[in-house]
């Protein structure tokens, strides 16, 4: 389908994801963030800034391209959200294993934004290390009104510049992590880890006995920025995947979950993974925790990006990084 344009139009739909280097003055679609790094979660959102020829907006839809997993969108009032799966042409490492699959396009429809009022679009997504830096990745926006739309999917053949395009797709570049601010060099001081606003406290884990798939871990994180940010993830080298669960007591009976969407930590707060609480839930361990031993990881983080981390492993049952087991005849948490 070709591009649906009007005469004069000024720039009508952003990704705000992470820009291709293009002034706000040529470019038609305006870009917040100028890079991103592989390996890492990113926040996107689609701004669109008003219609077509005065006509209200009914409906926008970003392409995921490949490379780009487990894209997840947010949910908007008063729009119906639509996503497409397909397979990927390879499997890609992830927070959770290995994916095959995942979304490929995301659509709001059934709503109306007035040509004179602006709105966002937002959805979360993994850049994966396909991409090394200095690559340019596109994310192709669509835009539909009750009359006319627009198609911003051009992409600058080999040595053009994306300047030239009279619809260019919106565009991320990579860059390697030192780079950027998204993925913080760590500095260590002691049991803390600093990361950009975050202050990462103690990781831990529990040993775990033979045989066992799973293991407990354990850290607190302290802002001490301005801005929240989301703890969404969890690796560590011996498991294949990571999750963030809560533990509930109901009736006696005690109850564990993943927490949906992240654990949010606000401004100046901290937020403290223990037993017997909010915690780390280390999946299809290929091989058991012994007390005593260090075990490198990363957390990742929505706003501070994915950060290196170094778990020391605790024994079996016990309460703190520095304890020691339980007695004979305690009762101790298994997470």
């Amino acid at each position: 389908m070709p591009p649906i344009r009007r005469r004069g139009a000024l720039p009508v739909a952003a990704l705000v994801f992470v820009p291709f280097l293009a002034s706000a003055a040529s470019a038609h679609a305006l870009l917040e963030r100028k890079e991103a790094t592989p390996n890492a979660a990113y926040r996107g959102v689609v701004q669109i800034m008003h219609g077509c020829d005065g006509k209200p907006t009914t409906r926008v839809s970003v392409s995921i391209p490949e490379g780009v997993t487990g894209a997840k969108p947010m949910p908007k009032p008063g729009w119906t959200l639509a996503t497409t799966r397909s397979a990927y042409s390879k499997p890609y490492p992830s927070f959770h294993g290995t994916v095959t699959e995942g979304v490929t396009t995301i659509t709001w429809s059934g709503g109306s934004l007035p040509d004179d009022q602006v709105d966002e679009f937002t959805f979360f997504a993994r850049v994966s290390d396909a991409f090394e830096p200095g690559a340019t990745i596109h994310f192709p926006v669509e835009q539909d009104c009750t009359e006319g739309g627009y198609r911003w999917s051009e992409v600058p053949a080999p040595g053009q510049e994306a300047r030239t395009l009279k619809t260019p797709a919106p565009a991320v570049r990579i860059v390697a992590a030192k780079a950027t601010a998204a993925a913080p060099v760590p500095v260590k001081a002691d049991s803390e880890t600093k990361a950009g606003a975050l202050a990462i406290e103690t990781p831990w884990l529990r040993a775990t006995p033979g045989g066992a798939k799973v293991a407990g871990g354990y850290v607190t994180v302290r802002n001490t920025g301005a801005e929240p940010d989301r703890l969404t993830g969890a690796a560590i080298a011996r498991a294949g995947r990571g999750e963030i669960h809560t533990m509930s007591t109901e009736n006696g009976v005690m109850k564990m979950a993943p927490v949906a969407g992240g654990l949010t930590i606000a401004p100046g707060e901290s937020v403290a993974l223990k037993p017997g609480g909010l915690h780390l839930m280390f999946l299809d361990l290929t091989d058991g925790l012994r007390a005593g031993e260090t075990i490198s990881g990363t957390l990742t983080f929505e706003r501070a990006g994915t950060i290196p981390v170094t778990f020391t492993v605790a024994p079996i049952g016990a309460q703190g990084p520095g304890a020691a087991a339980p007695e004979a005849g305690g009762h101790a948490h298994h997470h």
